[in-house]
């Protein structure tokens, strides 16, 4: 069964422009069991598979999303390339693919060499903070991989820490959640999804 991520219209009317990147990002303390954990999810990388329960699944997954992401990024092999980490990373974080899609749609474009303008890099628009915190310094968040496996790392982290409640986990995930209306950046996010990568049942 398929989550609906759309907000009313009265909440979306109710909402004020906020800036759709991660900048806002804070460094957070975080209990030592914690930080191990998510630096177990982030270390050692496994090459990227799909994840479905059968292949033909995937296959029909991949060949809509594809056709999808032509829109920004016209190379065949570099879609699929990138669709399959997504999937993959998602999947591995307990995490809806659509909905990092939709997150990537608003970050960074698909473009893994984004920098925004607070030093956040890649698709996912990774504060470098998080490479020191739960991460290595060494790591290339240019890399498409290592920068998936971060936003997806780091949103699980926040829905977890809000019980579940996706349109908060995004508002934190844009550094939002202490503003007043913190669900204009969630709004984006369920607007790409609802435009660009929901999947009917």
């Amino acid at each position: 069964m398929k989550k609906n991520y759309k907000l009313t219209l009265v909440a979306l009317f109710a909402l004020k422009f906020i800036s759709a990147n991660a900048a806002g990002q804070i460094k957070e303390k975080m209990a030592p069991e914690v930080q191990s954990g998510l630096h177990t999810s982030i270390i050692n990388p496994i090459k990227p598979r799909l994840v479905f329960a059968d292949k033909q699944r995937g296959e029909v997954w991949l060949a809509e999303m594809s056709n999808r992401l032509k829109k920004w990024v016209p190379d065949e092999f570099l879609r699929n390339k990138y669709l399959t980490i997504i999937q993959y990373e998602a999947t591995r974080a307990g995490l809806d693919p659509q909905i990092v899609l939709s997150v990537i749609t608003i970050e960074g474009r698909f473009n893994k060499y984004a920098i925004g303008t607070s030093g956040e890099k890649g698709m996912m628009q990774i504060m470098p903070f998080w490479m020191e915190q739960i991460g290595s310094n060494n790591q290339n968040l240019f890399d498409v991989q290592t920068n998936i496996r971060y936003g997806c790392t780091i949103l699980r982290y926040y829905l977890k820490q809000e019980h579940g409640n996706m349109i908060r986990a995004l508002a934190r995930y844009n550094g939002a959640l202490r503003l007043k209306n913190y669900a204009g950046y969630p709004s984006k996010v369920f607007d790409a999804y609802n435009k660009y990568w929901k999947v009917n049942a």
